[in-house]
């Protein structure tokens, strides 16, 4: 495993893995200038608040495609057999992100109709697209039909839908069986999926029904199995048990007739936000599951299926860093100092959502001692809006930037209009080059769905 030697900084602590983005606080690319300034991709961080403006998403081209490029090595290094990583684009989906992760040779999992379309316009192959989602649509289902797009059944409704929009289409329908594994996973309750008290996937012990209900449908291909465990998960063991129980369901679709060539395990290796994680590596993380999925299939005399896997978070995440500038300054004797940025919930719902926490520095003082303790707040109108607390810090100033790690996931793809902010603008970074890739919405823009009726126009 490639490290780089860095000094003790709250960016880096120590060193950087270059081979696996998601071990590291900040994105592999991350340096000092001369001056002390924090640099991303070769760009000045505070330059690029000056110039596109704040809050601002920063993205790091290098440590997305060394990530890309982890998943697909390890995967060909540690399974004998046909496999493929599929990008979770429900992470962080863009045009400018599918693109990327489409040359890398990944594929992408979808969930909406607006995923699949990006995922489309974004140059990826609907051979390597899969439809995912617990309540899908009618037009959701069409347009996957439409392209040729693999579904991942999830319930019966999806399958009652698929077989009416089904008359009259050519050919059978590529299918993944999604069901719950009943494996519990040391993560955010919110987060847990492989558990039998979820809403996703069939039980366990409907699977046989669904099986034989599948082995009538001419318009229907079942291509394989799929089982995910949850999210942000530091645990190898628990994907040692899931390669059990997807075999075992394996072996129970071939004697009910179905030729399984896939397997899914899902994604839900976690990330470094914080100095205290140590979440396991790309690699590893990829080799216990493809010899446990080897290593069941031997054991039960099967031949070994394409492995697909589908991460998400721990592809994107680090290479993700969000800019703030600080603004107002609220000291209270013998409780807190709260520094207010000109973001918060709206860019980042995850610490109000799921008590999540982040690591920060200013971005023109990184190196510089640490003199007091804050209480990093949002400017909404939510006493709940705080994106960290006993955060240390040089002393700052209004108009400081203040760089916030590890936010590539989950941020700008839960990004709302609360207080009708207006959603950041993002950034893509490489050989110091910035490339605009979303551009930041206006508040003249979030009212063009509003229609006011005409009885209110002449009300004063």
């Amino acid at each position: 495993m490639a490290m780089a030697s860095t000094p003790g900084l709250p960016w880096a602590d120590g060193a950087i893995d270059l081979e696996s983005p998601n071990r590291n606080l900040a994105p592999i690319s991350t340096d000092l200038d001369a001056q002390g300034r924090l640099r991303v991709g070769g760009c000045v961080l505070s330059d690029l608040a000056a110039r596109f403006g704040t809050p601002l998403y920063v993205l790091d081209e290098l440590s997305l495609r060394q990530a890309c490029i982890a998943y697909r090595q390890a995967l060909a290094r540690h399974y004998p057999g046909p496999s493929l990583a599929i990008y979770a684009s429900k992470a962080n989906s863009s045009l400018a992100i599918t693109a990327l992760v489409a040359s890398e040779g990944l594929g992408l999992d979808a969930v909406s109709a607006g995923e699949l379309l990006t995922a489309l316009e974004g140059g990826m192959p609907p051979e390597r697209i899969v439809l995912h989602g617990n309540n899908k649509s009618p037009e959701e289902l069409s347009l996957a039909l439409q392209h040729g797009i693999c579904v991942v059944v999830d319930n019966w409704r999806d399958l009652e839908l698929l077989q009416e929009l089904c008359q009259g289409h050519g050919g059978q329908v590529p299918l993944l069986l999604r069901f719950t594994p009943g494996i519990e996973c040391h993560t955010h309750e919110y987060i847990r999926t492989g558990h039998l008290d979820s809403k996703f996937g069939f039980d366990p012990d409907q699977l046989e029904a669904v099986l034989r209900h599948l082995a009538g449908c001419s318009w229907a291909k079942l291509r394989g199995l799929h089982a995910h465990i949850g999210s942000q998960i530091f645990e190898l063991n628990p994907h040692r048990d899931l390669a059990a129980v997807l075999a075992d369901a394996m072996v129970l679709a071939h004697s009910l007739g179905h030729t399984i060539s896939d397997l899914n395990v899902g994604g839900g290796l976690g990330i470094r936000y914080v100095r205290s994680d140590d979440p396991p590596s790309i690699e590893r993380w990829v080799q216990v599951v493809a010899e446990a999925i080897a290593g069941a299939c031997r054991e039960r005399g099967l031949e070994l299926p394409r492995l697909l896997c589908e991460p998400g978070r721990s592809l994107v995440a680090a290479a993700g860093v969000t800019l703030y500038q600080i603004g107002s300054r609220k000291e209270i004797a013998g409780f807190s100092t709260y520094v207010a940025v000109d973001g918060g919930m709206s860019d980042n719902p995850r610490p109000i959502t799921y008590q999540s926490q982040y690591t920060a520095c200013l971005a023109d003082q990184a190196n510089a001692p640490a003199v007091e303790s804050v209480t990093l707040a949002g400017k909404h109108c939510e006493s709940g809006d705080v994106l960290l607390r006993n955060l240390a810090l040089p002393l700052s100033k209004p108009g400081d930037v203040l760089v916030v790690l590890a936010t590539g996931a989950y941020n700008a793809s839960m990004a709302s209009n609360y207080n009708r902010i207006p959603r950041p603008a993002a950034v893509l970074v490489a050989d110091g080059r910035a490339e605009l890739v979303q551009r930041r919405e206006r508040p003249d823009e979030l009212l063009r769905y509003d229609v006011l009726p005409e009885r209110l126009k002449s009300v004063s």
